[in-house]
């Protein structure tokens, strides 16, 4: 099985409410479930969650943007010291400057959600009428051991939602799992397999959904892996580095999608490795390269060819770094089988004090 059918498969089942463990088998769920447990043993307890930093950002004339920041630990900044160092207030910044006009940050994220919390926070998130969110989600449904399929449909629904209510939508894919350094090999093997797995099936879902993705997991293994900088003192949260370099990531994204920002209205660039395909391969392309965004395309005025929905590939960090890892193809094609550069550094934001 190919790997870009193996993707497909995974998404379809998560749309038509695959959820077993199927073809994964009891023996790989139980190597999954010691590892869990064996990494919150040597990670600790959560400590303080971050301070929200929801607020208007940007000296800037005209309506405020509307960005709703949603989902894990990821996405709040676990193990920041304010809130001017968490990922939703370098997005809101790096908008505000990109879009000249002010941002107002709505941050609904919760330290240890899972895709199951998506739809309370969106239920908050919704009213403030935003304009784009920005979605980070999935690491605790792989270390909890939740189906990849049901983590797909959830997200596919909090994605539906969220474009129904004219919200633009960017979601950054579940991380590499297997750069956590308290995961000792061979499980270390099985958290990536398991994550590239979700990663996948999420870039299908969302699109399909109306969203775009971002690949976090190939944009960031490489420096995470090299750089111990990266994590933060548990090992296993990003540092504020890290949560910089993940900010760095998304901003061209949601830009994008709001249509700001000098790349936004430029066409894929074959050169850049940038094109327009099938839904599938074009999530297999997004995890092997740095920081590729999967967005919905159309040809020759079709939204669907023969093998399904068009989406275009696009590198919208013009000088992403080299991605010497490779996306395990074995676990693609399991997964599938088996369930059926504008961003802000650090420092202070480019705004007035949040309220």
């Amino acid at each position: 099985m190919s790997k870009a059918r193996a993707a497909k498969r995974l998404a379809q089942a998560a749309a038509f409410g695959g959820g077993g463990l199927g073809l994964i088998g009891a023996t790989l769920y139980g190597v999954l479930t010691a590892e869990a447990r064996y990494a919150k043993r040597v990670i600790g307890p959560m400590k303080a969650h971050p301070a929200k930093g929801d607020g208007l950002y940007g000296r800037y004339p005209g309506h405020p943007i509307t960005l709703a920041m949603i989902g894990d630990s990821s996405a709040a900044g676990y193990g920041t010291s304010s809130p001017d160092e968490t990922p939703g207030v370098l997005l809101a910044c790096g908008l505000a400057e990109l879009a000249k006009r002010p941002v107002r940050l709505v941050d609904v994220s919760r330290v240890g959600a899972k895709s199951t919390d998506l739809a309370r926070q969106i239920d908050t998130a919704l009213l403030s009428g935003p304009h784009v969110a920005a979605i980070l989600i999935g690491a605790n449904d792989v270390k909890d051991q939740m189906p990849p399929s049901v983590s797909v449909r959830l997200l596919d629904a909090a994605v539906r939602r969220l474009r129904a209510a004219n919200c633009e939508v960017v979601v950054g894919t579940c991380p590499d799992l297997g750069l956590v350094r308290p995961i000792m090999p061979p499980l270390r093997q099985v958290a990536r397999s398991w994550s590239q797995r979700l990663a996948a099936a999420q870039t299908i879902a969302v699109v399909e959904a109306g969203g775009r993705s971002v690949s976090m997991g190939s944009l960031l293994s490489e420096v995470f892996r090299t750089d111990p900088r990266m994590f933060g003192p548990d090992r296993f949260h990003p540092s504020v580095t890290g949560y910089a370099a993940a900010a760095a990531a998304l901003l061209p994204s949601v830009a994008a999608a709001m249509g700001v920002g000098p790349e936004s209205f430029v066409h894929p660039e074959p050169f850049r490795g940038e094109a327009v395909l099938p839904i599938a391969e074009a999530a297999v392309q997004a995890a092997k390269t740095a920081g590729t965004e999967v967005a919905a395309a159309e040809v020759a005025g079709h939204e669907r060819g023969p093998r399904g929905r068009w989406a275009q590939l696009r590198h919208r960090r013009r000088h992403p770094k080299p991605d010497v890892e490779r996306v395990d193809e074995g676990a693609v094609a399991e997964a599938t089988a088996t369930v059926g550069a504008a961003g802000s550094g650090s420092g202070r934001p480019l705004a007035e004090t949040p309220s």
